[in-house]
């Protein structure tokens, strides 16, 4: 995948994580490397990957592939995670680029898409982000989206054998902008907030951090 047979549009789709992504996903990521290393270690082996797929299709976990709409390659994935209900209405933010479409702005479309289906599709109200300071373009990517910096957190996630510090972004729904939002139904599939079909797998809307050690999600932020 090289990405020179898609047109220049950032327009993206969405969709859930299958087994039939498989090959394709763990191609993107070994060749991803270079641009991920050190904040990203995408799922880059079969059983890996199935790890991945197994966590997607937990309760509190809403997982996305990122694909350029022109040419339907992969450009990334985004995570929500550590999803909580009632009151809270929350999730923790985990995302990685793939090199082939890597800055093109496909991310930024594709994160946005993300943040708009988890305010208007599955009614959470605080998006959280947390990054490591030295990571400078996800940093700017979170700033482009209109992200607020709450603070700092020293030693919060343990990565490559190491607590790491990391700075706290989230978004609000009332502060997301409207038009940003997807309006209409859902896909057909598409479970609503509190529904889940046992054992089925849907796709997102075209138009997902657990506080567990970020390798075991396939992300180093």
């Amino acid at each position: 995948m090289t990405g020179q047979a898609c047109g220049v549009s950032p327009a993206v789709s969405l969709s859930a994580p299958s087994a039939a992504d498989a090959a394709e996903f763990i191609a993107a990521a070994r060749a991803s490397v270079a641009l991920q290393q050190p904040w990203v270690s995408a799922p880059d082996t079969p059983e890996r990957y199935a790890a991945f797929l197994a966590r997607a299709d937990r309760e509190d976990q809403a997982s996305y592939l990122v694909r350029h709409a022109e040419c339907g390659e992969l450009a990334g994935y985004v995570n929500i995670n550590n999803i909580v209900r009632g009151a809270r209405r929350s999730g923790y933010l985990g995302y990685a680029a793939f090199a082939s479409h890597a800055g093109r702005g496909i991310m930024t479309a594709g994160l946005r898409a993300v943040v708009s289906d988890a305010f208007a599709g599955l009614g959470l109200h605080r998006l959280e982000a947390n990054i490591q300071p030295d990571n400078t373009p996800s940093l700017r990517l979170v700033q482009r989206l209109g992200f607020r910096r709450e603070g700092y957190s020293p030693r919060y996630l343990m990565v490559d054998g190491d607590w790491r510090d990391h700075e706290r972004w989230a978004v609000l729904a009332e502060d997301w902008p409207s038009g940003d939002r997807p309006s209409g139904d859902r896909e057909p599939g598409r479970r609503e907030p509190g529904r889940r079909e046992p054992g089925h797998r849907e796709p997102a809307p075209s138009a997902v951090l657990a506080r567990l050690t970020a390798s075991d999600l396939g992300e180093r932020r």
